[in-house]
């Protein structure tokens, strides 16, 4: 296994890696809607949280070696079903390959943040 780390996603905050690469896939920690280089939650509602999410799974698919063109399954955590739709036209933008998918509501999420999403992804 190799642990992938950047700077440029969020550091892990809790005692797990960013992501880990085993043989071909590499499988993305959760990523919330946190600024990499302050360490805040973007402020704004689901579509400011999406796109940050999105933008930090890209870092770490990049930081891996792959890309979004890859990744062939998500799980998608949202802290209001009521955003469902508008989370998918953010989400749309990025995973134009559509990959199997998981989306469910949570009572909390950390930090209380609107969204999350984790990814598996060929390298």
């Amino acid at each position: 296994m190799k642990v992938i780390q950047t700077d440029k996603a969020p550091a892990a905050i809790g005692p797990y890696s960013q992501a880990i690469v085993t043989g071909n896939l590499v499988f993305a920690s959760g990523q919330i809607a946190i600024i990499p280089e302050t360490g805040a939650i973007v402020e704004g509602g689901i579509v400011e949280q999406t796109e940050t999410v999105c933008k930090n799974i890209g870092e770490l698919l990049k930081a891996a070696g792959t890309d979004f063109s890859k990744v062939v399954k998500t799980s998608c955590f949202l802290a209001d079903m009521g955003d469902f739709q508008t989370f998918n036209g953010v989400y749309a933008k990025y995973f134009v390959s559509k990959p199997a998918r998981s989306c469910v509501a949570v009572k909390t999420l950390p930090k209380n943040v609107l969204c999350e999403i984790e990814v598996i992804a060929e390298l």
